[in-house]
This record gives structure tokens, C-alpha cells and sequence, in this order.
């Protein structure tokens, strides 16, 4: 069989690679390569996937996030509430304008932002919420409303793993104000580089989205703000349209597989099944269990040619870029604990049921 793979990318390539030549070749026979009209196509596209009304292509999803809070104003001194439970990137994106990330713990059923725990750690400083939309399944998104609305908190999703994720029947970028998206190659609508989008419903919002990705400029050589240079460039939108035409499938094909591994591991006692919220379609960018002896069992994978992982294997208050906030071991029980048990089962459209077969087999032999 070999080995198989935490995400095939060559697959998806194969789906492509016939549609994907011409279309390359037209960009660079016009060398419309920064801005061109491929990435107009792109944002009127998955806006329409996605339901929101906007879509403004930047250079990564850590710049989505990024390009949001600028766009609504949040800056030097004020404080931004998000999960410990995450990549770096989202509060990254915080301390790059200046603001101070604040965190709150997750739930641990299901890893999403404990919305619970948001009320404590709003202060005067408090500005916006970011709720993540992890592993592929949206944020409980009504108390987490209901909680910026009673403080006059703005909501910017995070909603760099749920490309077509929907929440009673609503896609990302519908709850807030706007949605950072991220193109990042491994993801379920992945690039052939770094990449990244702001989702919204405002128009005025998205007119000042796509100043601020082009150094503050609507009109060539006028600078009327400070912005930075983060264009989603020709050649990925290119890539991205070609995959986005298949990204319905592709993750039905996820959810397909995601509801095989529950069937071939729902008997065991040993291994914690993912859970999927109330409400939730979930696109399984992730499929991610609880085993005990997690390192152990991830190295008897990985020596088996499995490419299992680990997202992530530190919370965000135990990272050093995040030293300065000044927590310790202990301050976000949850987080921790699922970061010493959580593992990343492969999982990707083209997964055939006979490798699924071959993890489960080499998983259940590896936690007895």
C-alpha cells in the first residue's frame, strides 16, 4: 500500500492538472501577474461558496486576520479575545497591530472557544473577539454573539480550517463583521503557495480591505492611510479557481471518510472520536482523536509510513513569542490537556477506505 499521507497533495494536483496548464498559461502570455483578473473571479467566487457578500484576496491567512482588525480599528493599547486552542498565527496577527492578545480556555468536548469563559476577560481595553473555527467545524457562535453584542465587542472569525463550513445552515464569514481565510497549501482550499482572504458582509468594510492590502491605496500613487503589500497574487487565484470548482466534493469526500473512521472506531474505549457541535457541518479539515500515551502511539504511526500529527501540541500561553502575557502551566486546563492527547489521523479527498483500514489497524494495535 505505502505510505500514506497526513494530506495528498499530489492527488488533488492530478484532479487539476489538465484544466490548471492553460489557465497558468494565460497568465503569463497577459503577465497580469499582481492583481489580475483571475483574482477578481477568485473573490466573486468564494464569496458566493461561502454565502458572504465580499471577498478581498491578501497574501496569507495570517494577513486576513491582520488586514480585519485594521480595517475595524483595532490597534496599539486595546485587547483582543481568543481561544489558547489555536495556531500562533491568530494571535500573531494581534501582536503585529499592536494589541495585546487575551486568552480564554476551550471547551473540551469538541476544542472550540469556551464561550462561557469570554464575560471574565473583558475589560475597558477589550476591542474584538476572535472565535476559531477549528479543525473544520464554526465556533459556538451564538453566545459568543451574544457576548460581544452586550459589550459592544466587535467578531472577527478565524476561519482559516473551515472552507464551506456551514453553522445552522450559516457559511464563515456570516457571524461577524469579517473572516480571516487562509490558502495555505494543505488546506481544504489550498494554494500551490502561501495565500490567504477577509470574508465580509460590508461593502464599506471591503472597500477599506483592499486599500490596506495595497499599501493603503485605491487609486494608483494615492496614499490617503498607512497600509502594507499583501496581494493574493494572479497565479494562485488561478490555482484556487480550479480548485474551488471541486471543493464541494472534495469535502464531501472529507466528511465520507470522517464518517468511515467513526464506523471502524467507534468500538474502541481507548480512542476519543472527534465531536461535532450542534448545528455544525463540519469539512473535517482535521481529523483529530484522544489517545493516551499520545507520543508513543504517533511514533508507532509515523514508523509504520502513517502520517499522523499533532495540531497543536502547545497552547498558545506556553509559547515563548507569548511569554510577555505572563501565564503559567495550570491557566487553561483544558488546552493543555488536550494538547497532550489530541492526534491527527490523515485525512483528504482521494482517501481510499483500504488506507483508512490500514491506520485503524496500525491506531488500535499501538493504544492496547
Amino acid at each position: 500500500m505505502g505510505n500514506i499521507p497526513l494530506v495528498d497533495l499530489q492527488w488533488q494536483h492530478r484532479q487539476i492538472e489538465d484544466d490548471l496548464r492553460p489557465a497558468l498559461d494565460s497568465v503569463m502570455q497577459r503577465g497580469a501577474f499582481i492583481l489580475g483578473a483571475e483574482v477578481e473571479e477568485l473573490e466573486r467566487a468564494f464569496a458566493a461558496f461561502c454565502g458572504a457578500e465580499h471577498c478581498v484576496g491578501v497574501a496569507s491567512g495570517t494577513d486576513a486576520l491582520e488586514c480585519a482588525l485594521r480595517a475595524i480599528d483595532v490597534g496599539a493599547g486595546d485587547e483582543v479575545i481568543l481561544p489558547a486552542n489555536t495556531f500562533i498565527a491568530t494571535a500573531l496577527a494581534v501582536q503585529r497591530i499592536g494589541a495585546t492578545p487575551v486568552l480564554v480556555d476551550c471547551d473540551e468536548r469538541d476544542a472550540l472557544i469556551d464561550p462561557g469563559q469570554i464575560a471574565a476577560k473583558i475589560t475597558p481595553r477589550s476591542k474584538a473577539i476572535v472565535p476559531v473555527h477549528l479543525y473544520g467545524q464554526i465556533a459556538p457562535m451564538a453566545p459568543v454573539l451574544d457576548t460581544a453584542a452586550q459589550h459592544r465587542l466587535a467578531v472577527i472569525e478565524d476561519a482559516a480550517q473551515a472552507h464551506g463550513a456551514t453553522q445552522d445552515g450559516k457559511g464563515i464569514g456570516s457571524f461577524g463583521v469579517a473572516a480571516g481565510v487562509s490558502f495555505y497549501p494543505g488546506k481544504n482550499l489550498g494554494a500551490y503557495g502561501d495565500g490567504g482572504a477577509v470574508l465580509t458582509n460590508s461593502a464599506e468594510l471591503a472597500e477599506r480591505l483592499r486599500a490596506l492590502r495595497n499599501w493603503g491605496s485605491l487609486v494608483k500613487y494615492s496614499h490617503p492611510e498607512v497600509g502594507f503589500n499583501s496581494r493574493l497574487d494572479t497565479m494562485q487565484a488561478a490555482v484556487l479557481l480550479q480548485k474551488l470548482a471541486r471543493l464541494a466534493e472534495w469535502n464531501e469526500q472529507r466528511r465520507e471518510a470522517a464518517a468511515y473512521y467513526e464506523e471502524l472506531l467507534g468500538s474502541s474505549a481507548k480512542i476519543g472520536l472527534p465531536r461535532v457541535a450542534p448545528g455544525n457541518q463540519h469539512v473535517w479539515h482535521l481529523y483529530v482523536v484522544r489517545v493516551g500515551n499520545r507520543d508513543r502511539v504517533l511514533a508507532a504511526l509515523n514508523d509504520a509510513g502513517i502520517g499522523a500529527g499533532i495540531h497543536y501540541p502547545t497552547p498558545l500561553h506556553r509559547q515563548g513569542a507569548l511569554a510577555s502575557l505572563g501565564h503559567r502551566q495550570g491557566d487553561f486546563p483544558n488546552a493543555e490537556r488536550l494538547a497532550g492527547e489530541i492526534l491527527s489521523l490523515p485525512i483528504y479527498p482521494g482517501i481510499t477506505r483500504q488506507q483508512q483500514q490500514r491506520v485503524v489497524e496500525v491506531l488500535t494495535a499501538a493504544v492496547e
